[in-house]
């Protein structure tokens, strides 16, 4: 019950089908509450035990990319009963999907600092699937750059693991490389060069690239099968 009143006092950011975002502090440190709430229609168990096993998915994701030297906000308290995570808040940070279309309004995506940035996802993204980390929900919005002093290079934290898994399965790795092409395209039209910039630095940078990039080709046929049975 202590978790639920502090959640009463806390900010609430946004609701989405599955989880509420709250802000708060704790501890003295500003922090983002994510709770994954009861679903009238769901049966409790079956509520309890899927949002469990989420919630440690999610945990366990964002604490081997941490391991594994990848910005991601710092886990500091987990509550398994309520399903609740609290999370680092990256403060002065802006979000990747803003960042390409202020550049795109004023430049093009012939920028050179755009396809360093792109460059600099894929190392990361390559480096997180070597760790067998699958993120699950790969978009431009789940990719902050948090600002340090000025003449620096933007650190690049990855958020939202809410979908997240462990697998070494090429097909998973190829089918998250997908869902951010998909994203990365549908959200910045014009971007083919940058997203295939992305992907020869995931490619130069993984050890297990050759396999991923098959796999991905595979999902982009079945994909173009299906929209054209329609």
């Amino acid at each position: 019950m202590a978790v639920l009143r502090f959640l009463s006092t806390a900010e609430l950011l946004k609701q989405g089908a599955e989880a509420r975002l709250y802000r708060a502090e704790f501890l003295g440190k500003p922090i983002i509450i994510k709770e994954r709430f009861p679903k009238r229609y769901r049966h409790p168990e079956l509520h309890d035990k899927l949002n469990s096993h989420r919630t440690v998915h999610e945990v366990r994701s964002i604490l081997r990319c941490r391991r594994a030297g990848i910005s991601a906000p710092a886990v500091y308290f987990v509550d398994y009963k309520y399903h609740c995570i609290f999370l680092e808040e990256i403060v002065g940070s802006s979000t990747l999907r803003d960042h390409i279309n202020s550049h795109q309004y004023y430049n093009s995506c012939a920028d050179e600092g755009l396809h360093k940035l792109a460059e600099r996802v894929g190392q990361i993204l390559a480096k997180m699937h070597d760790e067998n980390v699958i993120h699950g929900d790969l978009t431009t919005s789940n990719i902050l750059l948090r600002h340090g002093p000025e003449d620096t290079e933007p650190e690049l934290v990855f958020i939202d693991f809410g979908l997240s898994y462990i697998s070494a399965l090429p097909e998973d790795k190829g089918v998250d490389l997908f869902v951010l092409e998909k994203a990365f395209l549908s959200t910045h039209p014009n971007t083919d060069v940058l997203f295939e910039k992305l992907l020869k630095s995931y490619t130069a940078t993984s050890k297990m690239s050759s396999a991923v990039i098959k796999k991905l080709d595979e999902v982009r046929l079945r994909g173009r099968k299906r929209s054209m049975v329609g």
